[in-house]
């Protein structure tokens, strides 16, 4: 079979069978790109392979990312009799560690929302109170940014207070209640959304541009690069990845474990919790907030001191 075709044919078996798979379909497209689409799987050559995953720059984990959505294909490919061999080498170099996402300080936090208003003076279309309250969804309900994007009117029931996340990664929809003061956030932007245009009633945008129009992901993600500008966030001086939007939602997550291991919690029950809530496949993707953050670090010691003494870890 045509790699073009069977690189198709894996992309919707992969998506039919209950993942996104947007990440792998754009890594394969651009294989694709190298190399005559028209060839068989077997007709494809080591060489051709080794040229894709060494890119042009340093070693870094997009290779790794590379070489395993090769690496799928090529399963998939011979158990359906399209290749008999893979051409991927088997000596990979290791791939590099990857850096801890980097968390907000509360004073970093108060910095970011006390610029907003400056940061949004001139905005055309997404203004100051949309930007507050997106940041407010990602920092108090611990929301990806496409999840925030994706709610409309009917999504957020006020009266509940009660957020709908439909259809999120690994296609997975879930129920997000929400604290007094981030619904109060909440309900105050929902009385300045029904005054904007609604072009699909309440399948509409929540979070909208001025004329109505959906938040475009380009035009948030550099009005929060100007924000990181405005408040002075740089993270150049930390072993973190660079501060993004995404960390909004790492913050989230390690906060809430920092206060339940001040309030005497029992953590380790509550984790499924947060993972149910943060809307993550299993708990694998929870436990990394465990450690975090050194202040999170510290209030787990102190617990575990306090049950090494003999004492209460209540």
């Amino acid at each position: 079979m045509k790699m073009r075709d069977a690189i198709g044919q894996y992309i919707v078996w992969r998506q039919a069978h209950g993942t996104q798979f947007e990440s792998g379909s754009v890594i394969l497209h651009c294989f694709l790109k190298g190399i005559d689409g028209e060839i068989t799987c077997d007709a494809v050559t080591e060489a051709q392979v080794r040229a894709f995953l060494r890119g042009t720059g340093t070693l870094t984990r997009h290779r790794a990312n590379k070489y395993a959505a090769l690496a799928g294909f090529y399963r998939y490919a011979i158990s359906r009799g399209y290749a008999s061999c893979s051409p991927l080498p088997d000596n990979e170099p290791k791939k590099p560690p990857v850096a801890p996402p980097y968390i907000y300080t509360h004073d970093e936090v108060r910095r970011l929302f006390g610029a907003i208003d400056v940061e949004r003076t001139r905005a055309i279309q997404l203004d100051a109170p949309t930007f507050r309250t997106l940041l407010l969804l990602l920092y108090g309900a611990g929301l990806r940014r496409t999840e925030a994007l994706q709610l409309t009117l009917a999504d957020v029931d006020l009266s509940g207070a009660v957020l709908t996340v439909n259809n999120s990664k690994f296609y997975r929809s879930r129920l997000v209640p929400v604290g007094a003061q981030l619904a109060s956030a909440i309900e105050a932007y929902a009385a300045l959304r029904s005054r904007r245009p609604l072009p699909q009633g309440s399948a509409s945008s929540f979070l909208a541009n001025r004329d109505g129009t959906p938040l475009a992901k380009r035009t948030v993600n550099g009005a929060f690069v100007g924000l990181l500008r405005v408040a002075g966030i740089d993270g150049s001086g930390s072993k973190r990845q660079s501060p993004c939007l995404h960390s909004l939602r790492h913050t989230f997550a390690t906060n809430r474990l920092t206060a339940w291991y001040r309030q005497g919690a029992d953590v380790q029950r509550l984790l499924p919790v947060l993972s149910i809530y943060l809307g993550h496949k299993d708990l694998t993707g929870t436990q990394v907030y465990l450690s975090m953050t050194p202040e999170l670090l510290q209030q787990a010691s102190l617990r575990f001191e306090r049950y090494a003494s003999g004492g209460s870890d209540e």
